[in-house]
């Protein structure tokens, strides 16, 4: 990805990287009634206050937990090792620019333009081979969710990006442009 170029670009130990996708809400006590009328890629699926407060604390120099998504279990669970401060925070998400309390917090924000077949192909891969799902459902969900959000939420919130980069982690122009600002604001 994009995200794990930059850190590399960077270099170890100037970067923790906090993703929006740890940050849904716990669906783990809901019935299965429940967790099926959620719908993921809404903004409202996500505990956006914790992830503002947990990038305030990064921020600070605070640690703060490391958290991760079970999505077999809908749980959201804390890692043994917290997420330390470091220089620079990389917050990735699809709906991260959809979300104004978020983008207050943002020095550079960019959008990762990639194209409609690529996700959808992606998607297919991920959901098939990591989480077990059926080909009608991954379907299903992306015509019935998935693409509808993304044309509400994600593609409307590329008018906040500072810089719109197409091809993603292939963009070494882009790559080279963030990283030698983000070495710019480093050295202030």
């Amino acid at each position: 990805s994009f995200a794990e170029k930059l850190l590399d670009h960077l270099g170890p130990g100037r970067c923790v990287t906090i993703a929006q996708d740890a940050y849904y809400k716990d669906g783990s006590t809901l019935s299965p009634e429940e967790r099926a009328a959620i719908n993921y890629d809404h903004p409202d699926a996500f505990d956006t206050s914790l992830l503002i407060q947990d990038l305030r604390d990064l921020k600070a120099g605070r640690p703060v937990p490391q958290l991760t998504y079970d999505h077999a279990s809908y749980a959201r669970r804390v890692l043994a090792d917290p997420l330390t401060p470091r220089p620079v925070i990389l917050l990735e998400g699809i709906l991260i620019l959809a979300e104004e309390p978020l983008r207050r917090l943002m020095d550079i924000k960019l959008f990762i333009d990639t194209d409609a077949d690529v996700r959808i192909l992606r998607r297919l891969r991920r959901d098939l081979k990591e989480r077990g799902r059926t080909f009608e459902s991954v379907e299903k969900q992306y015509l019935g969710s998935v693409r509808p959000m993304h044309l509400e939420f994600v593609e409307p919130s590329k008018r906040y990006a500072d810089l719109i980069v197409p091809e993603g982690a292939e963009n070494q122009v882009a790559l080279d442009l963030v990283a030698a600002r983000v070495a710019a604001m480093l050295a202030r």
